[in-house]
């Protein structure tokens, strides 16, 4: 057990190592959560929600520290800057938490951080944005739409910029406002090992609340779960034993939208962790071979690790650069999977760290890199086979631009299918998917 103050120092010690050591937010939560086991659930709850919401709300929070201080944020101390914003996060979005109780924890550790000389700053701030928290102003959305629209929903000004441009300005706020909601946690049960109802009587039996998706709105999805009230996933026995695994739906309709017939040769070019891998492995009923794929050691490892939890004898992994052409696959493939690296734009309600690090010069870049894994792995497709292109991003450049560009190259390919998902339209992530046919 241990007092609120630490939880609260466990706190600022993963909003740092996401600022200046560009670390990932849903890793670091993750593994302080894993070092933390003995917490009482509610603390880890704690913990998880303040971090989480922090980093999500970062633009909004700064815009209101900036008014009622002195020094802007940029320019503050990077301890003092955090401290501040997880502190105005409890009083504004944490209701169960006194604004006195953040002052005080958050002067108190200050001091503990070596900061003393600067606790009357942070208590000062504090108490005034505590007093006038209910009549902060926000820029007025009808003479500057874009800034307005950034500091309400903590995303920068180009993301903004870009999907208004895309897709209109009622779309962008639909998607900005979906972002701010939490995401249920969704699961797929491993059919080589059980049934949906075997594994729902198994979360049953471990305290885990589990919904199955609703069949008309997700068609096809009826081994999906949506979890909730569980604590580490990583202790229950049946996370254990390979009988779900974990996976968004958006990701979850690749293999659907592939229906892969039992005997088919696959390879994933860039498949690690390994879940749409291992999905496609089940649905061909452990018959055929699926190539998984992936660039490093790290990455191939962690495909290795998923394989053999779930219990897929049927998937082999390689270690191969997806840029590089492999001679002896040209045209050995049923199906080729191309999830590509891209902007991560579609998954910020669980990874809201990714729109601080990525820039439109990144996005021009991946787009690039795209174009070239595609103009790479085609070939692999035999003829009367399948290349899935999928990213888990909104922005037609990496999107329906590539699809366009790809068909315009490659005349043997017909496009069958491509859909973008919004977040908003459902559970899942935001994410692009098409179903290209080579004739």
């Amino acid at each position: 057990m241990t007092d609120t103050a630490n939880t609260r120092e466990l706190v600022l010690g993963i909003l740092l190592a996401v600022e200046r050591e560009e670390a990932y937010s849903h890793l670091v939560i993750r593994s302080v959560l894993e070092k933390y086991q003995y917490l009482e659930k509610q603390e880890r709850a704690f913990i998880t929600r303040l971090a989480e919401g922090t980093i999500q709300r970062r633009i909004e929070l700064d815009y209101i520290i900036n008014r009622f201080s002195r020094v802007q944020t940029a320019k503050m101390k990077p301890v003092i800057r955090n401290l501040l914003r997880m502190s105005v996060f409890q009083m504004k979005y944490m209701d169960s938490v006194p604004d006195s109780a953040a002052c005080n924890e958050a002067v108190a550790l200050a001091k503990k951080k070596g900061f003393g000389s600067l606790a009357g700053f942070v208590n000062g701030v504090l108490r005034n944005i505590a007093r006038n928290l209910s009549d902060i102003s926000y820029p007025d959305e009808k003479k500057s739409p874009v800034e307005a629209l950034s500091v309400r929903y903590s995303m920068p000004e180009w993301i903004v910029r870009q999907w208004q441009e895309a897709y209109g300005t009622d779309r962008t706020k639909e998607m900005l406002h979906a972002f701010l909601q939490e995401a249920p946690l969704t699961v797929r049960t491993n059919l080589a090992k059980t049934t949906p109802k075997e594994l729902k009587e198994r979360f049953q039996k471990e305290g885990v609340t589990a919904e199955p998706l609703d069949e008309t709105k997700y068609p096809g999805l009826s081994y999906a779960f949506a979890l909730s009230s569980y604590d580490y996933l990583g202790a229950l026995p049946s996370f254990r034993e390979g009988l779900f695994y974990v996976q968004d739906i958006s990701s979850m309709m690749v293999a659907e939208l592939a229906a892969p017939k039992e005997g088919d040769s696959i390879i994933d070019v860039c498949a690690a962790p390994g879940g749409k891998s291992l999905h496609l492995a089940e649905k061909m009923r452990g018959t055929g071979c699926i190539e998984a794929r992936d660039l490093t050691p790290d990455k191939t490892a962690l495909i290795e690790e998923n394989i053999q939890r779930c219990g897929a004898g049927n998937v082999v992994v390689r270690q191969w650069d997806a840029t590089v052409r492999k001679d002896d696959s040209v045209e050995t493939a049923d199906l080729v999977i191309a999830d590509l690296p891209c902007s991560g734009l579609g998954v910020l309600r669980k990874k809201s760290d990714i729109k601080y690090r990525m820039s439109e010069e990144q996005q021009a870049e991946l787009a690039a890199l795209q174009r070239k894994i595609l103009d790479t792995v085609y070939c692999y497709v035999k003829h009367g086979g399948a290349l899935i292109y999928s990213t888990c991003t909104i922005n037609p450049q990496e999107n329906e631009e590539n699809v366009r560009w790809f068909l315009e190259r490659h005349r043997d390919f017909l496009l069958e299918d491509m859909k973008q998902i919004f977040p908003g339209e459902h559970l899942g992530d935001g994410f692009f998917l098409a179903r290209l046919n080579r004739r």
